[in-house]
């Protein structure tokens, strides 16, 4: 009996650290203007310290707007290299669809690595119940 406790303590240990090898995150962006190039640059960092992440960006409202075509910085950044360079490492870039219909946007004016989300918010809520640990940037 006491062999069978070990065994089943150790396997339990093993389970724990392997869940905890990977973190799992969801970055939040609502507002391009003030939150898209330093997300983007926080990602590659957390990415460059971490590359084993799972990272979700999760955007909606006025945060979609760096995922559009032709997107740039008020400095004149272009977001699509930054964007397609964070998506060869991993990074999913969701867009709310409640915010497509809201305004008026739609799917083809989104650069290719744009996914889509029936519900920005919700996603976030689902992501957080799944173990995803939440950043605004």
């Amino acid at each position: 009996m006491r062999v069978k406790s070990m065994v089943l303590a150790s396997l339990l240990a093993a389970t724990c650290s392997l869940s905890l090898a990977q973190d799992k995150v969801v970055y939040h962006i609502n507002d391009a203007a003030s939150q898209a190039l330093s997300g983007l640059r926080n990602l590659r960092n957390h990415l460059d310290v971490d590359p084993s992440a799972k990272i979700t960006v999760v955007s909606h409202g006025e945060g979609v707007d760096f995922l559009m075509e032709g997107a740039k910085h008020p400095s004149g950044a272009a977001y699509d290299a930054l964007v397609s360079a964070l998506v060869a490492r991993g990074v999913s870039f969701e867009v709310c669809e409640i915010t497509l219909r809201n305004r008026s946007l739609k799917k083809e004016q989104f650069i290719q690595e744009a996914n889509f989300t029936p519900s920005g918010v919700v996603r976030i809520a689902r992501l957080q119940t799944q173990g995803f640990g939440y950043i605004k940037p």
